[in-house]
C-alpha cells in the first residue's frame, strides 16, 4: 500500500477575504434523506482517510454517476474559506425490493423532490466538519428559471425549498440554496435509501440511545427506551420518522443529526478505516448509488481523505437553520417555515468565514431566562382577554412577543365568564410547546383541547402579572436542544441519550 505524503503546512492568510480559486465540484443521483446523504458523503471522506491507494479510489470513482448542477450559473456568492458540500436526496423507494418496502413502510409513489437538504462545511484546515440542516418546508423564493416539467419560464416565485428539485433539478436546488444563504456551494451530492441501508449494514450497524420509547406507525419504528444497534432498515426507519411526537420535521432532523454523529463515531473508532477490504465494501455500497458534480473525483477524494485522518466525532458539529416563524401560510403552497433573518445570517456568515459554529453562537448566559423544551420562536400564540380589564389582552400579547413568542398581534376578547386564573389552551399533540408557554406565564393553568391545532391560546386571567423570560436548551449550544431551529449547536462527541 503506498505511503501517504506528509501534509503541507497551512499557508498564512494575509488577506483573509482575498479572491480564491474556485473549488472543484461533486455529483448526484436521487436518493434518501439528509442523514443518508451526509452519512454517505462523510463515510466516503472518512474511509478515504485509510490511505487506500490511488488505483483503488480511481476504480471506485468510476461508479459515481455525474450531473452538472453548476452549468451556466452566474452572479454566485463569493467563495469563502473551506469547502461547502450540498447534500440532498429523494427517497428512492422505487429501487427498494417489494419485501423491504413492505417491511419498512415504504409504500406509495416516490416523490420527485429533495426529502432532505443540508450543507456540510469542511474547514480549510480539514480538521472540522460543520453540518447545517435546511428544513424541507422552508419558505424560499427561486431565482429565474424554466420549469423542467412544464417548460414554463419563471422570473422567480415563492416555493417550499424541497420543491426546487422537482421544478429545476440539482441546478435550481443549488441556485435557490445559494440565494437563501449567500454561501457558495462547491460540491453537490445526492444519495438514496439503498446506499444508506447498505452502508449501515457494511459498518455492522450503528448504536443509538433514546431516553424515551420511539414509535411511529407511518414508518414502523418501534424502539423501547435504551441503547440499540440499528442495521440498515431499522436505521432508515429511525431517520425517516417524523410522527414520534409533535416536533415533526424538526424532531426528525435532530434524530438525523444524532444518527450521523453515531455513524461517524462507528466509522472512526472501529478500525474500519484501516481495513482495505472493509474500505472497499463500504465505498462500493455508497458510491453505487451516488450522483455528484463533475469536479469531485479521485484527486479530491484522496486529498480530503489524507487531510482528515484525525477526524473524529469531536471534530463535527451539527445545527439546524434558525426558524423565525412556524406555520407561515403562503397561498398556493400551504404551511412553510420562515428562517430567523438575524440568526440565520449570523450562522451562514460563520460558514463563509470558516468559523466554528459553536464559537459564533456563543454569548453570555447570565440572565437569559428559564430553560424550556421548545424555543418561544417556534410557538404560535393567540391571546384572548378573559377579564373585564380593558387592554389586558394587548398587554399580554405585547409581553409574550417581546419574550420571543410568535403571537398573532391580534388579541381578542374571550367568550364566557371572567377568569381569575390565566389559561393556556392547547392541542395535546403540542404538549411540549404548551408546557414551555405555561412556564413563561407563572401560575397559569394548562387546558388540553383536542383539535385546537398548532396555534396555542392564552386566555389572560385576573392573576396575570408578567411574562417570565424563557429560552430553549438549543440556545445554550448543548445537545439537549440540537435541531430545534434556534442556532443550537452540538458536537458529535456531545451526543448522548435523549
Amino acid at each position: 500500500m503506498p505511503t501517504t505524503p506528509p501534509r503541507s503546512p497551512r499557508p498564512p492568510h494575509p488577506q483573509r477575504h482575498a479572491p480564491r480559486p474556485p473549488v472543484r465540484p461533486l455529483r448526484r443521483t436521487r436518493r434518501p434523506r439528509w442523514a443518508m446523504r451526509a452519512a454517505t458523503t462523510l463515510s466516503v471522506v472518512l474511509l478515504a482517510a485509510a490511505g487506500i491507494g490511488h488505483s483503488v479510489i480511481s476504480s471506485l470513482d468510476a461508479d459515481i454517476a455525474r450531473v452538472d448542477p453548476f452549468k451556466d450559473m452566474k452572479n454566485r456568492p463569493r467563495a469563502g474559506h473551506g469547502m461547502n458540500v450540498l447534500l440532498v436526496g429523494t427517497d428512492g423507494r422505487d429501487r427498494i425490493t417489494k419485501a423491504e418496502r413492505s417491511r419498512y413502510r415504504l409504500g406509495g409513489a416516490p416523490c420527485h423532490c429533495t426529502d432532505t437538504i443540508m450543507i456540510v462545511h469542511i474547514s480549510e484546515d480539514r480538521e472540522r466538519a460543520s453540518v447545517v440542516s435546511l428544513p424541507r418546508d422552508s419558505y424560499a423564493e427561486t431565482p429565474p428559471h424554466t420549469d423542467q416539467v412544464t417548460g414554463k419560464a419563471h422570473h422567480g416565485h415563492p416555493i417550499k425549498l424541497n420543491a426546487a428539485y422537482a421544478e429545476g433539478g440539482p441546478q435550481l436546488t443549488v441556485r435557490t440554496v445559494e440565494k437563501m444563504t449567500h454561501v457558495k456551494i462547491d460540491h453537490y451530492l445526492e444519495v438514496d435509501f439503498v446506499s444508506f441501508m447498505k452502508t449501515v449494514d457494511v459498518l455492522g450497524g450503528v448504536k443509538i440511545c433514546t431516553a424515551k420509547p420511539l414509535k411511529d406507525s407511518y414508518t414502523g419504528l418501534d424502539l423501547a427506551a435504551g441503547t440499540h444497534t440499528l442495521l440498515g432498515g431499522e436505521a432508515l426507519q429511525y431517520v425517516r420518522s417524523r410522527h414520534t411526537d409533535a416536533t415533526s420535521d424538526l424532531g426528525r432532523m435532530q434524530r438525523q443529526q444524532r444518527f450521523l454523529a453515531a455513524l461517524v463515531d462507528r466509522a472512526t473508532s472501529s478500525g474500519i478505516l484501516l481495513n482495505p477490504l472493509k474500505f472497499r465494501d463500504v465505498t462500493r455500497a455508497v458510491l453505487g448509488s451516488v450522483r455528484a458534480d463533475r469536479g469531485f473525483g479521485t484527486d479530491e477524494l484522496l486529498d480530503l481523505g489524507r487531510a482528515m485522518r484525525s477526524f473524529s466525532p469531536a471534530s463535527s458539529e451539527f445545527t439546524t437553520v434558525p426558524i423565525g416563524r412556524m406555520g407561515y401560510l403562503v397561498k398556493g403552497i400551504g404551511s412553510t417555515l420562515k428562517w430567523d433573518p438575524v440568526k440565520s445570517q449570523r450562522l451562514f456568515a460563520a460558514l463563509r468565514d470558516d468559523e466554528p459554529l459553536a464559537a459564533a453562537h456563543a454569548r453570555p448566559a447570565a440572565g437569559r431566562g428559564t430553560l424550556v423544551d421548545v424555543a418561544p420562536q417556534r410557538i404560535r400564540v393567540q391571546v384572548e382577554n378573559g377579564t373585564r380589564t380593558t387592554g389586558l389582552g394587548r398587554r399580554v400579547d405585547t409581553a409574550l412577543a417581546a419574550t420571543g413568542f410568535d403571537t398573532t398581534r391580534r388579541p381578542a376578547t374571550a367568550a364566557g365568564p371572567a377568569l381569575a386564573r390565566t389559561v393556556v389552551a392547547y392541542d395535546p399533540r403540542w404538549d411540549r410547546s404548551a408546557k414551555s408557554l405555561a412556564t413563561a406565564l407563572p401560575g397559569s393553568e394548562l387546558r388540553p383541547v383536542k383539535g385546537l391545532g398548532p396555534t396555542l391560546k392564552v386566555i389572560a386571567g385576573a392573576d396575570f402579572r408578567q411574562v417570565r423570560k424563557v429560552r430553549a436548551a438549543a440556545d445554550t449550544g448543548t445537545e439537549a436542544g440540537a435541531g430545534q431551529g434556534a442556532f443550537g449547536v452540538v458536537r458529535g462527541d456531545e451526543v448522548g441519550c435523549s
